[in-house]
């Protein structure tokens, strides 16, 4: 999963879950940026009585670099509060919910966004209404209004939106830990075709559930170095880097007999996620707790993994035969600088044509977005890979297939980019886990927040 219950203790606290992360020039607005953060993994939409919600005990941000330090220059915070309007009642509501104000709905949340920027807090609005989960056609009879209703302006071309949200994630998870069992793979093997199986479509495991989302569109302007909004894509104030984090206070005390906690002290990072897939694939299991707790300007000490991916070593053993260049090159000891530039650094100017998302030498895990490039007239959901400079690894768009970009990248694909005398494998440019944004459950919207209307309970296969 991109970075669904990626940590031994994240996946037991799932309110602080960091899941997805996008940034991407908006579509329908080019002089602004959108980012989204999804939190609570593989939410199954018949999750009554109690259903999912943000934490208010749980502080969230989103974070921007444009200095290329990996460290936070403009970060938005995100803190919310449950509201009970009938104690004696079991009900997430008790009639239908018409409104974001209907009385019928009982368990209800309200957030503040805030603006900090050099130590300085700017307060961008209050008390601003989620909308509910998708209960089902009785309860929530016109979902997609009450989803309208919740995206609030905050000036200035701003927008906000925090809430259920359908999964836009697409990934084959049962083969891709099966040891990288890829079906449609799998079934171009000798052995496959000797026995007569079939070719294999991917299986999209998280077809059909849902996420939170937390979704803001800022003016370009409010991101940048000095408020640069030019352009020249070669320019270095054109790259931010971005990431998202949840937080704890670092004491919780379980008071006795009453069913209820309370908390104390700093806040403590206890998530975070920046480009997909790093900690859940190339980060090692006894360290994936210690990651999750750092700041990006501290992933040096995590750079010699992602140098030397576990993977690239795993691929020519589990499909031998079909790629003895990755095989000779991971023998050779010689560092993934393709890698370390697409997650760690950025991509410097000259490596491809027209392109650079480069913030320097030091390494984090960071989404890098040049803004000075235009969303795509005809996008390409694999990406700069696909020739669509727009897509991930700049940035990350909703429906970008990052599982089969990063697939490749690791099989060798992209390291003839740093060095031209390597061949890469011809399956290097084949490899996928056979899915694509054209599966059935991800569907996206073509305005803000992108990610697709909530599936509802009444109507969902487990119900």
């Amino acid at each position: 999963m991109s970075s669904h219950r990626e940590a031994p203790e994240i996946a037991k606290d799932p309110v602080a879950d960091s899941t997805d992360l996008y940034a991407f020039v908006s579509p329908d607005d080019r002089r602004t940026v959108t980012l989204i953060a999804n939190y609570i993994p593989l939410q199954n939409p018949a999750g009554g009585p109690n259903f999912y919600e943000f934490g208010d005990d749980v502080l969230y941000e989103i974070h921007i670099d444009n200095d290329g330090d990996a460290r936070a220059d403009v970060t938005y915070q995100f803190r919310f509060t449950t509201h009970l309007r009938n104690r004696d009642t079991f009900l997430y509501n008790t009639g239908p919910i018409d409104s974001l104000n209907s009385p019928n709905w009982n368990r209800f949340q309200t957030y503040t966004v805030t603006r900090v920027e050099h130590g300085r807090e700017t307060v961008l609005g209050r008390n601003l209404m989620c909308p509910p989960c998708n209960i089902g056609p009785l309860s929530t009879p016109d979902y997609t209004r009450l989803a309208r209703e919740a995206v609030h302006p905050l000036g200035d071309r701003r927008r906000v939106f925090a809430g259920q949200r359908a999964e836009g994630f697409y990934v084959d998870l049962g083969s891709i830990f099966d040891l990288a069992d890829l079906r449609p793979f799998q079934s171009l093997q000798v052995f496959a075709k000797a026995q007569g199986l079939p070719d294999q479509p991917g299986v999209n495991a998280t077809k059909e559930l849902n996420v939170h989302s937390i979704a803001l569109r800022v003016p370009i302007d409010e991101l940048t170095r000095n408020g640069w909004a030019g352009r020249d894509v070669d320019d270095p104030r054109a790259v931010i880097g971005v990431w998202t984090t949840a937080s704890r206070r670092a004491s919780r005390i379980i008071e006795h007999g009453k069913g209820e906690d309370c908390e104390s002290g700093p806040f403590v990072q206890v998530s975070r996620l920046g480009n997909p897939l790093v900690n859940e694939v190339l980060i090692p299991m006894s360290r994936k707790d210690e990651w999750n707790a750092l700041p990006p300007s501290d992933d040096k000490r995590f750079a010699s993994y992602v140098a030397k991916p576990e993977l690239a070593g795993l691929l020519p053993v589990l499909y031998p035969g079909v790629f003895p260049n990755l095989a000779a090159l991971d023998a050779s000891g010689k560092p993934r600088t393709d890698l370390l530039a697409i997650l760690l650094t950025g991509i410097p100017k000259g490596v491809v044509p027209g392109f650079q998302n480069f913030t320097g030498s030091t390494e984090a895990d960071m989404l890098r977005l040049n803004v000075a490039i235009p969303p795509a007239r005809h996008p390409n959901i694999l990406g700069l890979i696909g020739g669509d400079p727009a897509g991930f690894p700049n940035g990350r768009r909703v429906f970008d297939d990052v599982v089969t970009v990063e697939l490749r990248a690791i099989a060798g694909l992209t390291y003839a980019l740093v060095d031209p005398s390597y061949h890469p494998d011809a399956a290097a440019g084949e490899i996928t886990d056979g899915l694509d944004n054209h599966s059935p459950g991800t569907p996206y919207l073509h305005h803000f927040p992108y990610l697709g209307v909530p599936y509802d309970g009444y109507h969902h296969p487990a119900s």
